[in-house]
């Protein structure tokens, strides 16, 4: 694989991250006030886990380039 091609699978692994981003925020919306909040807290945490994946997926394609 070229430099080119792992550039391209990276960017679309980060664009499925965003997603991922995006809908986890959703759900823990969603529970945020309510007596489940517990739920909010964790999927919070998965999506600052999410968002460092993101950042590190950056800086590897960056490397890349």
């Amino acid at each position: 694989m070229s430099a080119e091609s792992d550039i391209a699978e990276l960017s679309t692994v980060r664009a499925q991250v965003e997603e991922l981003i995006r809908r986890v925020v959703a759900v823990a919306d969603h529970y945020d006030d309510s007596p489940d909040s517990a739920v909010s807290s964790d999927l919070f945490a998965a999506e600052r886990s999410l968002v460092s994946a993101r950042r590190q997926i950056d800086r590897a394609a960056a490397r890349l380039a």
